[in-house]
C-alpha cells in the first residue's frame, strides 16, 4: 500500500465551513425584513381578491379588502410596500391617476388610517390608466410615428406626483422613463410645500421581456407598438450609467435597478460608482413566475431558491429589493 499523500497547504479555506456557525459568523451579505418592498396591485371595485393567472400566490385586491393584506404584511414585518392601480376608467392621457378619488389615492388613505406604520410608496406612471397602455400621451411625430410625448407626459406626471402627495403617499415612483421626470416631480412637491416628499426613480428600467406577467396583473400592455422607444436597450451597460446620473442630478432620492436577476452587473456598476446614493432593485413578475414554476414542478427547494435569489441582488450592491417573494421571505427570516 502507498502512503497517503500529505499537502502543506497554509491555508484551507474550507475550515471555516464545517460548522454552521462558523459559516454564519463569516458570512458576507444579508438580507433583511427591513430590505424587502412589497409590491400590490389595487384595483378598483368591491370584495375583490382575484389571484394573477401568471403570478401564482399573487393577487388584485379591491379598496375595501385592501386591510386584509395589510395585516398579513404587517405580521410578517414587511414595513414598506409599492403600490399600482388598475383603475374603472382608461382615457389617452391617463386622467383618473391624478384624480382626488383615484384607486391608488384611496389605498394611500386606507393605509394612512389602518397601518400608519407602513411606509407607502406609489408607483408613478400612465400605462395601467391610458386606453392605448403606453407610459404618457400619444402623438404624431413630424414623419407621422405614434410615440410618447415626452414634455406633455411630464406635465401631467407632475399632476399625478402632486394628487399622491396630498393623498398621503410617503414616496413617489416614477417608472416611464421619460427625459426629466425626477426634475418635473421634483419642482412640483417642492412649489406646493412637499419638499420633503422622496423620490425613488426607476432611473435604469430596461425594456425586458421579464415584464409579461406584470402586464397581466397591471391591465397595462401597449395596445400598439413597444416600449423601447423609452425604454433601455438591455444591451447598453453604460447608458444605464448615464441615466443614474442624470437622475441623480435632477434630485432622485433613492435610484433603481430593473430587472434585477438578469442585471446584476448593472446593480453592481451602479453601486460602485454612487456608493453614498441608496439603490433599490426590483426583482420583476417575470423573475418571480419562473422561479415559482421551477419551485411547482421541484426542480429546486423553494425556500432555498427564493433566499438566493435575493442575496445574489444584495450581495450585488442592492440597498433594498423590490419583490413578490417579499412576505414570504419575510417569514421565513423571521423564524431564522
Amino acid at each position: 500500500m502507498s502512503e497517503p499523500t500529505t499537502f502543506n497547504l497554509p491555508t484551507r479555506l474550507r475550515r471555516l465551513r464545517q460548522h454552521p456557525a462558523a459559516r454564519d459568523l463569516i458570512c458576507e451579505t444579508h438580507v433583511s425584513v427591513n430590505d424587502l418592498i412589497y409590491p400590490i396591485f389595487i384595483v378598483a371595485g368591491s370584495d375583490i381578491k382575484q389571484e394573477i393567472r401568471s403570478m401564482p400566490g399573487q393577487y388584485q385586491w379591491s379598496i375595501d379588502r385592501l386591510p386584509e393584506l395589510l395585516d398579513t404584511v404587517i405580521s410578517a414585518g414587511i414595513s414598506s410596500v409599492l403600490l399600482f392601480g388598475l383603475p374603472d376608467v382608461k382615457d389617452a392621457q391617463g386622467s383618473s391617476s391624478w384624480h382626488d378619488a383615484g384607486v391608488v389615492q384611496q389605498a394611500c388613505r386606507v393605509i394612512r388610517q389602518h397601518a400608519p406604520e407602513l411606509f407607502c410608496i406609489v408607483d408613478v406612471c400612465f400605462c395601467e390608466y391610458t386606453t392605448h397602455g403606453h407610459c404618457g400621451v400619444i402623438t404624431k411625430n413630424a414623419r407621422g410615428q405614434l410615440g410618447v410625448d415626452n414634455d406633455t407626459t411630464l406635465t401631467n406626471l407632475g399632476k399625478q406626483a402632486l394628487s399622491l402627495a396630498h393623498a398621503g403617499a410617503d414616496m413617489l415612483a416614477p417608472s416611464g422613463m421619460m427625459d426629466g421626470m425626477v426634475a418635473a416631480i421634483r419642482q412640483v412637491l417642492d412649489a406646493n410645500d412637499f419638499s420633503m416628499l422622496p423620490i425613488m426613480s426607476y432611473a435604469v428600467k430596461f425594456a425586458s421581456n421579464l415584464y409579461g406577467p406584470f402586464r397581466d396583473a397591471a391591465d397595462g400592455a401597449p395596445q400598439f407598438g413597444d416600449r423601447r422607444g423609452y425604454q433601455m436597450n438591455p444591451a447598453n451597460g453604460n447608458l444605464a450609467m448615464r441615466e443614474a446620473e442624470l437622475d441623480i442630478q435632477e434630485g432622485a432620492d433613492i435610484l433603481m435597478v430593473k430587472p434585477a436577476g438578469y442585471y446584476l452587473d448593472v446593480v453592481s456598476r451602479v453601486k460602485n460608482k454612487w456608493p453614498a446614493v441608496p439603490l433599490a432593485a426590483y426583482q420583476v413578475s417575470g423573475e418571480y413566475a419562473m422561479l415559482k414554476l421551477a419551485i411547482k414542478h421541484d426542480f429546486a427547494d423553494a425556500e432555498s431558491l427564493m433566499l438566493e435569489s435575493l442575496i445574489a441582488i444584495k450581495r450585488a450592491g442592492a440597498d433594498c429589493i423590490i419583490s413578490y417573494f417579499a412576505v414570504e421571505a419575510a417569514r421565513l427570516l423571521q423564524k431564522r
